[in-house]
């Protein structure tokens, strides 16, 4: 952004700023502006269902607004818009899921969730990361977590991270995540309408290939034999496969190089991944911190790493030893196909059990309830006190 952009911006929000904040708007962003995805979706979703449509004025903030044309539960504004500025400036409550710019100067009145993208992770983050780090990303981060007043946990694991690594010193909301309580509350409707949506037989299985990005683009290793894998899998667990894959965003416009086939469908510009999981039969991915969340699912999931001792070394370290995690790890793969040959789920769910009681999770699938409730109280607590006063 050029000076003269950023200087007229300042100006919007000073004068903005001293309009009065309206005590029922929330405004709510996913990935800066990209998706309607993530946390924001789910708690979203939930007031909308458990809250009369007038206790609280929603306001989202895209990047393109027609991109979301058939969301017609609240309202919208363009991400840098004078209508955005406007909004972020007058609301009581501001949700996220990923870091805030300086354009955001948060108000005294104003109170900021942050409830991050991940309930645990597996490559390091923050300050944990930091010499990986672009530097102008670093100094944002510490002056976003100043701003924020409360910032969610999945599991005592990652409390103790965040503590030791996000430069904040706050209040941890330690009640799970909200977009994990979709895989908890299994919903079949939800299923049958996400395999309608994808044009997926309602017979078929599905075999979810979601790696993490790198940053040399390359795509070399992300190649996978699907058919292979898809006869491996149609051996060992019954019925036939279809495989989706989502690559990250910015591999976009090389998806069509690694998907092919009347089996495979490319989901990588799908938004909200947590749909991918829910009816995903298996899971396989790298290093991202999706493996986690469909931990919650009971189902298997693979990790495919071919580059571990480059990607440790050039990318990220990693909190846990891959043979500290419940799920199989392979480097090649033969020793995939071979690992889903011998495949035993018993094995798998009885490590999973342990490992979710060594972090100490909390997810239970009212985290949307929760903090539901805790925007409740940050919104209507002072005027409730005001009437009481009254009378």
């Amino acid at each position: 952004m050029n000076k003269v952009k950023y200087l007229t911006c300042k100006i919007i929000i000073y004068l903005f700023n001293c309009l009065p904040i309206k005590k029922n708007k929330v405004l709510l962003y996913s990935y800066y502006g990209s998706q309607y995805s993530c946390n924001p979706k789910y708690i979203t979703e939930y007031i909308l269902k458990h809250y009369s449509k007038d206790r609280f004025d929603l306001v989202w903030a895209f990047t393109d607004l027609t991109s979301q044309n058939s969301i017609d539960d609240f309202r919208k504004v363009r991400m840098m818009s004078l209508k955005y500025f406007y909004e972020l400036c007058t609301a009581k409550v501001v949700i996220t899921n990923f870091r805030t710019t300086d354009l955001f100067i948060k108000r005294k009145n104003q109170y900021y969730i942050q409830t991050w993208h991940s309930s645990l992770r597996l490559k390091q983050i923050e300050k944990d990361a930091e010499d990986s780090l672009p530097k102008h990303y670093v100094k944002m981060a510490k002056k976003d977590s100043l701003k924020c007043d409360l910032l969610l946990s999945g599991c005592k694991r990652s409390t103790e991270i965040f503590k030791r690594t996000f430069w904040y010193d706050g209040e941890i909301f330690e009640y799970g995540i909200p977009r994990n309580d979709l895989l908890i509350r299994k919903n079949h409707n939800n299923k049958e309408k996400l395999y309608k949506k994808l044009n997926i037989p309602s017979e078929n299985k599905v075999l979810l290939y979601a790696p993490t990005f790198r940053k040399d683009n390359k795509i070399d290793v992300y190649k996978l034999d699907y058919l292979k894998l898809t006869e491996k899998l149609e051996r060992k667990f019954g019925g036939k496969w279809v495989v989706l894959v989502r690559l990250h965003p910015h591999l976009i416009h090389k998806s069509s190089e690694l998907i092919y086939g009347s089996n495979m469908i490319d989901v990588t510009s799908y938004d909200d991944i947590q749909e991918l999981l829910l009816i995903s039969d298996v899971l396989i991915t790298d290093y991202s911190s999706l493996m986690f969340d469909f931990a919650l699912t009971n189902r298997p999931c693979f990790l495919y790493v071919p580059d571990i001792d480059t990607y440790t070394k050039k990318e990220r370290e990693l909190y846990f030893d891959l043979e500290q995690l419940p799920f199989i790890s392979v480097k090649s793969i033969e020793e995939l196909l071979n690992e889903v040959d011998h495949y035993d789920i018993e094995v798998y769910r009885r490590k999973l059990r342990i490992f979710l009681h060594q972090i100490g999770s909390f997810e239970n699938g009212y985290a949307c309830k929760y903090l539901a409730e805790r925007v409740y109280q940050v919104c209507f607590d002072e005027m409730r006190s005001v009437l009481n006063e009254a009378v």
